[in-house]
């Protein structure tokens, strides 16, 4: 196979292309403000901090736990039914080419490392750990964890979320010094998650994707039914294996073309010999999935 046609280079043009127009408020690295126009009202696809000083929109899941306790407010049925369109209209396609967080994995993972672990014994079970956290710290916590006013906190953002350190907590401390006075402990547990799941993608590919991401776990139920889709077309297939050895994300697509993990990436496509796979919003005839 032409190494030229297995590039992921393409696929990350398209995601830095979007990462800048997601987070085109360049000033705010300079002011070391964050923008709060009204395009801020509107969600983006991808993890993408709210808290970032160059975001032009809001992260769905920190908007999904603003609001998700107060069902009375219209924006909590835009937010879900935001998450739904998106979902059922291209699934897990956004962790693949629209996510800033998953281009940053991307290219960790390409620094060379002796030994890269592909898959390990606990991998599949900790795959479901995506959903835990989606439900415990994106919908029950802030539903029932409320303070005097029956406002609850974004507790995924507060706890475990390596792309606000990253995007937002980071910049904004280096960028005002008023705020170093003010950090703690919590500052610190969320540099050492960060710094922990740095590491992790250069081992592993995709870490936070895999096990951690609640907005992966939202749109992978969708895979399966969204518009865009996979397909394998069975009289072209020949069983050779060579799409299964080539997804990072362990997806065999000729058992399940349309997996939960799949995000989409297009390298299975790439490296079919014979041109079985197929992806769009059309059927293709005779599919094996």
């Amino acid at each position: 196979m032409d190494k030229r046609k297995r590039s992921e280079w393409p696929r990350h043009t398209v995601q830095a292309a979007w990462a800048l127009i997601t987070n085109s408020h360049l000033a705010g690295f300079v002011r070391g403000k964050i923008y709060k126009g009204n395009f801020k009202k509107l969600c983006v696809p991808g993890m993408n901090c709210y808290s970032c000083p160059g975001a032009a929109g809001a992260c769905p899941i920190g908007s999904l736990q603003a609001v998700i306790g107060n069902w009375n407010f219209k924006f909590a049925f835009y937010v879900a039914g935001f998450l739904i369109f998106i979902g059922a209209l291209i699934g897990r396609f956004v962790c693949g080419w629209l996510c800033p967080f998953g281009l940053i994995q991307d290219l960790l993972h390409k620094i060379p490392f002796p030994k890269k672990i592909r898959t390990f014994r606990a991998d599949r079970l900790l795959r479901k750990l995506k959903y835990v956290i989606l439900l415990v710290f994106v919908i029950l916590l802030p539903m029932f964890v409320v303070d005097i006013l029956g406002q609850g906190a974004p507790w995924f953002c507060k706890l475990i979320c390596p792309v606000g350190t990253l995007e937002g907590g980071i910049p904004l401390v280096l960028l005002n010094q008023s705020m170093h006075s003010a950090l703690g402990w919590l500052y610190a547990w969320k540099n050492v998650l960060l710094a922990v799941t740095i590491v992790l993608s250069i081992v592993i590919y995709r870490p936070f994707c895999k096990y951690i991401c609640p907005l992966g776990a939202i749109y992978s139920v969708f895979n399966p039914i969204s518009v865009f889709r996979y397909q394998v077309d069975r009289e072209k297939c020949t069983h050779c294996g060579a799409c299964a050895r080539a997804c990072k994300m362990q997806v065999d697509p000729v058992q399940n073309a349309n997996d939960p993990e799949c995000i989409r990436c297009g390298q299975c496509k790439k490296v079919c010999p014979m041109g079985a796979i197929h992806s769009g919003c059309t059927s293709k005839k005779k599919p094996v999935a």
